[in-house]
């Protein structure tokens, strides 16, 4: 999993990665919502066509402990 470095007074902390970009976050929020209402195909070719790396496909679809928290 990807982590972000903070730094702090006392020193540098790694925390998970948190998403940011809205965009991406939509794109993949949508493609999970269809998986849920239609099947998995339909997913897995939705966030390809809207150029969402495999390795992100295979860990929003099949591993939803996995998923990445929204952060603002």
């Amino acid at each position: 999993m990807n982590q972000d470095t903070l730094e702090l007074e006392d020193g540098q902390v790694t925390v998970p990665y948190q998403r940011r970009d809205t965009h991406q976050k939509d794109i993949v929020d949508l493609g999970i919502a269809l998986q849920q209402r239609s099947n998995t195909m339909s997913a897995v070719e939705y966030l390809r066509s809207q150029n969402v790396g495999n390795d992100v496909i295979q860990r929003v679809l099949t591993e939803p402990g996995r998923r990445r928290s929204w952060c603002r």
